[in-house]
């Protein structure tokens, strides 16, 4: 590879965009996941225009790739102020990404943004890379989906991904129909005040025993709502997905689905490789939670350990600036001569991690 300016990581869900250089310790640039049009303008993230602005990821799949290339813009030139024909770039996507969406984004990378080198990397296994690990199960929760990946020597193992489409705006919007909150506010309250029950029905009773547990919560415009019970009934959807109404495995189930469809011999790995990671992991007690629920469905004697950062909402960018860094790396990026000779599909060769 040639000598080029910083690599730019850039990992947008179907919430949130995070971006910045390799060199970064932490994403310099973070923004809602949305487009707004007035006719005449373009505008990118903010919620002032939130009920009608359009969300070009949904359940972390790219559905509107005009709008789209308008977020790369603005993260490449407004952002972060480059051009991006001088800096490699990595975009990162969700586990078994569609074949056509890989292929769409590197043709956009090469032809419309001209940039000289680009990777694409699946979330889970960079998740993986910002805890220092190259095997382990990831539970990587955003805003949209929530994925279990079992990833093996850097490798996420295609048979062994487990995915729902309930994540953090599912859960906040339980508060919208709850209480009649923007669904900004709704995302607000979930993230100060909501937490995991260690026991859930031995929660419920207590909180229906002492009336102090209620919290006030004062909103914007002054009114105020009272928060029982629903700050831990909320994230409780994570492992009851009723609930919400829906039919979904809990995510503890992932996990364990996931590590059980690989080969036996590498259980105790996963096992002792447990990692949470996205913003919708970040519920205190979560960790607690999840060993409890582990321990109750995996085999007797099983040595069960989970990791989870404080900062893990960014460990998918954090482990994008750590594999850039990688010396081995310098090889893996798709090269503008790769891409001439055999056009989008090179992603699929080279894209490996």
């Amino acid at each position: 590879m040639g000598t080029y300016a910083l690599p730019i990581i850039i990992d947008c869900g179907s919430g949130s965009c995070k971006a910045g250089f390799a060199s970064d310790l932490l994403p310099r640039s973070e923004f809602q996941s949305i487009v707004f049009t007035d006719g005449q303008e373009t505008y990118i993230g903010g919620s002032d225009y939130y009920f009608e602005a359009e969300y070009p990821i949904q359940r972390g799949t790219i559905t509107n790739w005009d709008d789209m290339e308008s977020i790369w813009h603005y993260i490449i030139q407004s952002e972060l102020g480059v051009q991006s024909e001088h800096h490699p770039i990595l975009i990162t996507e969700v586990p078994n990404n569609d074949i056509i969406d890989r292929e769409k984004m590197t043709q956009i990378m090469f032809e419309t943004f001209n940039v000289p080198v680009m990777y694409v990397g699946v979330q889970a296994v960079l998740s993986l890379y910002a805890s220092g690990r190259t095997t382990g199960v990831i539970l990587d929760s955003g805003d949209g989906v929530t994925h279990a990946v079992s990833v093996y020597q850097d490798y996420a193992l295609p048979n062994a991904i487990s995915r729902i489409e309930l994540a953090g705006r599912d859960l906040a919007e339980s508060f919208v129909e709850s209480f009649s909150v923007q669904p900004e506010i709704a995302q607000a309250i979930k993230e100060q005040f909501c937490y995991v029950a260690h026991d859930f029905d031995a929660e419920l009773v207590a909180s229906g025993e002492n009336r102090n547990s209620t919290l006030n919560c004062q909103l914007p415009d002054g009114n105020i709502i009272p928060l029982g019970k629903e700050r831990f009934l909320c994230p409780e959807a994570l492992f009851k997905s009723g609930l919400l109404g829906l039919q979904y495995k809990g995510v503890h189930e992932m996990i364990y689905d996931s590590i059980m469809s690989c080969e036996e011999i590498i259980h105790p790995q996963l096992y002792s490789n447990v990692v949470l990671s996205g913003g919708s992991t970040m519920f205190p007690g979560m960790t607690e939670r999840m060993m409890k629920e582990l321990i109750e469905i995996s085999p007797p004697s099983t040595r069960i350990r989970i990791a989870g950062s404080s900062i893990r909402k960014y460990s998918t960018w954090v482990g994008g600036t750590i594999l850039t860094s990688l010396p081995q790396f310098s090889q893996m990026w798709i090269a503008r001569e790769d891409y001439g000779e055999y056009g989008p599909a090179i992603v699929h060769w080279k894209c490996l991690i």
